[in-house]
C-alpha cells in the first residue's frame, strides 16, 4: 500500500483479516510466524498506523483494541483518488490503466460507470 511500510501493511493485512477489533496481541498471533516481531515493535507500529489516520483504537481496559478505519477495498480506492489528485495527467494515467485492463476488470469498470451515470 502506497504511503505503508513493509510491517505496517502485514499489520493492515492482519487487521484486515479480522470482522473484529484486535488487541496487539491479537495482531501478533495471526502474523507471519517465520517473521517473529517484538510486542513492543507491533504496538508501535500500530501506534504510528493511527497517528497516519489508518486504524482507530478504542481502550479496553488496559489495551487498546484496534481496526482498520477503512476496508481494504477502500482503502485502495482511496490510495488511487489520492494519486490521481496528486497527478497533473490524471486522465492520461487514467486512459494508460483502462488500456492495461483484463477483459474482467473492463467488464467491472463498465458495470461502474454505469451505475454512476444511473445516480447523477
Amino acid at each position: 500500500m502506497r504511503g505503508l511500510g513493509e510491517l505496517e501493511s502485514a499489520v493492515m493485512a492482519a487487521l484486515w483479516s479480522s470482522a473484529e477489533p484486535m488487541r496487539v496481541r491479537d495482531v501478533m498471533d495471526v502474523m507471519d510466524p517465520a517473521r517473529p516481531f517484538a510486542y513492543t515493535t507491533v504496538m508501535t507500529v500500530l501506534d504510528n498506523l493511527y497517528g497516519k489516520n489508518w486504524v482507530t483504537r478504542e481502550r479496553v481496559g488496559r489495551a487498546y483494541h484496534y481496526r482498520p478505519r477503512l476496508s481494504k477495498t477502500a482503502a485502495v480506492a482511496e490510495t488511487v483518488r489520492g494519486i490521481l489528485d496528486e497527478s497533473d495527467e490524471a486522465e492520461a494515467i487514467l486512459l494508460h490503466f483502462a488500456q492495461s485492463t483484463s477483459d474482467n476488470e473492463s467488464d467491472a469498470l463498465r458495470r461502474g460507470l454505469r451505475r454512476r451515470a444511473r445516480r447523477s
